[in-house]
């Protein structure tokens, strides 16, 4: 038997004994059973672990699935309504390309997604990595599948020290050349599973790992070390204003932001641009008090400190953006993390 084929076995052997019970997953007894993923639950979680963490999208996915069980049903929502429900997850780009995604599968494909690699690549918002999980796991198509865990895996599994991101197109060759023919879409998840449980960046439990005898960076000591990974830049830090603004009846000033940008679509206080030197931008005239403390934020690119400018209008004033909402319709965990922050912040401080 061949080395990859003691992998294939041994991982899967593993897999169908310790598989991770996620409300997404089919898991491996009932796939024997007969059962199949449905490919609208294992799309909606992927597009929702991008950038992040299990723990952190359990509580989002039952929501989704719970209001809006299909693609049809998503699809039909108001993009409001979405993007309340998606506030606090991060990264709003997917939220927007979710619902693009779900009218196209909903209206031009009759609610069926493509199940192909190359037909789910042709979808708003999913690139190569989502296309080979949906297609992989879904539709058991022999794709490979690369996320984080997965490089991780191979970068240990066969010793490379090449630092990402330069090492993807060597470690993507060493997970297609393990890639089965039976079971792929096991295959794909029992990676994933075992860099997310046994094969971790930090303290990787080698000693109960199902791969330890076939794993060189084991044999050689170098395991924890790896993957390599090229020094980041510092990220810059830029400033804004947050102009938080409450009418005497109690309503609240907001906004949506433009689609395109940052926290496009998002619900939000109407402030300034960031930077290093945002100019000063009011959306109404009136009295400001500045707030003790400032927000502090990081995103992708950059770290952000907002400071708040707060004010009470009485009825005839006039904004020159946003629009007032009544408190009675607000809910504060509609507004993405930033945002909210300002908002306990305000709340704390008035």
């Amino acid at each position: 038997m061949r080395d990859t084929d003691v992998i294939g076995h041994d991982l899967l052997a593993w897999y169908d004994a310790n598989a991770r019970d996620l409300p997404w997953r089919v898991g491996p007894a009932a796939r024997r059973a007969g059962e199949r993923p449905d490919p609208y639950r294992v799309w909606l979680s992927e597009i929702m672990l991008q950038q992040t963490t299990v723990a952190a999208v359990r509580d989002y996915f039952h929501r989704f699935t719970t209001r809006w069980p299909t693609v049809t049903a998503l699809a039909e929502a108001e993009d409001a309504e979405v993007m309340g429900e998606w506030a606090g997850l991060g990264y709003y780009a997917r939220a927007r390309n979710l619902l693009k995604c779900a009218r196209v599968v909903a209206g031009e494909l009759h609610g069926t997604f493509p199940d192909t690699r190359e037909g789910l690549l042709a979808l708003p918002g999913i690139g190569p990595y989502t296309a080979a999980a949906v297609s992989s796991i879904a539709f058991d198509r022999a794709e490979t599948v690369m996320d984080g865990n997965v490089e991780r895996v191979m970068a240990r599994l066969f010793d490379v020290h090449t630092p990402l991101p330069a090492a993807k197109p060597e470690l993507f060759a060493h997970a297609e050349a393990l890639k089965p023919l039976e079971r792929p879409g096991d295959h794909a998840q029992a990676v994933m599973d075992l860099g997310a449980t046994i094969c971790t960046p930090r303290s990787p439990a080698c000693g109960i790992c199902p791969l330890i005898g076939v794993c060189t960076a084991r044999a050689r000591g170098t395991a924890p070390e790896l993957p390599k990974k090229t020094p980041k830049k510092p990220k810059p830090i830029r400033r804004g204003i947050a102009y938080l603004v409450q009418r005497s009846d109690g309503a609240l000033l907001l906004e949506t932001r433009p689609d395109k940008g940052l926290l496009g679509g998002m619900l939000g206080w109407p402030g300034t641009e960031w930077a290093e030197a945002p100019p000063e931008d009011p959306p109404i005239e009136t009295e400001w008090r500045t707030l003790p403390g400032e927000v502090r934020h990081t995103f992708t690119h950059f770290h952000l400190i907002l400071t708040l400018q707060a004010s009470t209008v009485g009825p005839e004033a006039m904004p020159t953006r946003g629009q007032f909402m009544p408190r009675a319709e607000f809910r504060p965990s509609d507004l993405p993390t930033v945002m909210r922050k300002a908002f306990d912040l305000w709340q704390a401080k008035s």
